[in-house]
């Protein structure tokens, strides 16, 4: 009778085992090109390949940081998650969102990240930066979160989530993001060939290798998913809207490669449009709901009247602005530019090895996430995890 006892306790230790709801750490490479890897050398990358799954993933356009880190944790377009640029004005509100203040107010969103969702499931979460991540967002923050401030060293952001996950169990949270800005930074400011930008590589990818080496020590069933919000496209001159229409009337966000007009009368956009139009190959112009499907931009006021794309490398200017200074920028359409996709690996228990998944856009992250962990996504998304699914166990 002993003896059946201990069997029946010991098989039911392993199936509580089985059953432990997985670890997920995501982390953001920001401005990490689809090709860096390759470019410029990244072999804790590559070993996280080998090991799990690893894909070209498309970002959401536009191809700029705050809109896409919101995407990659809601499962929706900008358009529907209502973080529709870096900048941009709500005309309901009155007031202009720009990534310097705006982050810490969580009314601005209008969807709901991985984060508020475990929260909301009894699932705890962590956040080591990430856009938007400063706010209480539907009453709701993460169990545990840093505010923003980008002179941490990189090492002690990789130490606090290491520490995150060795907390007692009780305690531990199973969603945690990281994020680093390097790439990005040195893509910018020196394009995406340089030989800085392959040492700011070279730098996140032995920072992946250092967190991959510790949470393989931990014992735990976590997996790691690295990504970019989107690539790098080295640029070449300018091209002023105000040299094709006159935009003294109307409120002008310039994105560099994409320009968001919005005009105080049906009137003044007509103009705008006509005489925007067709008028250089450099750039196109729509009105906001006749934007092409696939850029998915048109369903929220806060895009504007009209939105001008650049579609050769180069960057709008507006009169009255200081011309922006870059060696490279993003933004740009990321079905024409495939230098603005980005990557996507993945390793851990709930991975198979050696996975090459097919090109796929990044509203399906969420939900590929919420697989793993077990978590509820709202109905209607956008995005679905069908097209990850291949790399599951």
């Amino acid at each position: 009778m002993t003896r059946r006892l201990c069997l029946l306790a010991l098989l039911c230790a392993c199936l509580l085992a089985a059953q432990e709801r997985p670890y997920v750490v995501l982390v953001s490479l920001d401005g990490f090109r689809y090709d860096y890897a390759d470019l410029h050398g990244a072999p804790n990358l590559k070993t996280l390949a080998k090991a799990g799954a690893s894909a070209e993933m498309i970002p959401s356009f536009p191809s700029v940081t705050f809109p896409n880190h919101t995407t990659l944790v809601t499962g929706d377009y900008p358009n529907h998650h209502g973080i529709v640029a870096n900048r941009f004005f709500d005309t309901a509100r009155q007031q202009e969102y720009s990534t310097h203040d705006a982050p810490n107010e969580g009314s601005w969103l209008q969807a709901k990240p991985l984060w508020v969702l475990a929260e909301e499931q009894h699932v705890k979460s962590a956040t080591m930066f990430w856009p938007m991540s400063d706010a209480e967002i539907a009453g709701v923050r993460p169990s545990y979160w840093e505010q923003y401030n980008g002179r941490v060293p990189d090492e002690d952001r990789v130490a606090k989530v290491v520490g995150w996950l060795k907390l007692p169990e009780r305690d531990r949270p199973h969603f945690l993001t990281l994020y680093f800005s390097d790439t990005d930074s040195a893509g910018h400011d020196f394009g995406p060939d340089a030989p800085e930008t392959a040492n700011a590589v070279h730098h996140v990818d032995t920072l992946i290798g250092t967190l991959w080496k510790q949470i393989q020590g931990l014992g735990l069933p976590v997996n790691l998913i690295v990504v970019a919000d989107h690539g790098m496209q080295k640029v070449s001159g300018s091209v002023n809207l105000s040299d094709y229409t006159d935009l003294s009337r109307m409120k002008v966000v310039n994105g560099g490669p994409y320009a968001l007009l919005y005009a105080p009368d049906a009137a003044a956009a007509d103009r705008a449009y006509r005489e925007l139009k067709g008028k250089n190959p450099k750039f196109d112009v729509y009105r906001r709901r006749e934007t092409p499907p696939e850029l998915h931009y048109s369903d929220n006021d806060r895009i504007g009247d009209l939105v001008a794309v650049a579609r050769q490398p180069t960057l709008f200017a507006v009169a009255g602005e200081r011309p922006m200074k870059e060696e490279g920028a993003h933004g740009y359409d990321p079905r024409q530019f495939r230098t603005m996709h980005a990557i996507f690996y993945a390793a851990g228990p709930n991975i198979r090895a050696g996975v090459r998944l097919e090109p796929f856009e990044n509203i399906d992250v969420a939900p590929f996430i919420a697989k793993i962990l077990g978590l509820r996504m709202p109905a209607g998304i956008d995005g679905s995890a069908k097209p990850l699914e291949p790399a599951l166990r």
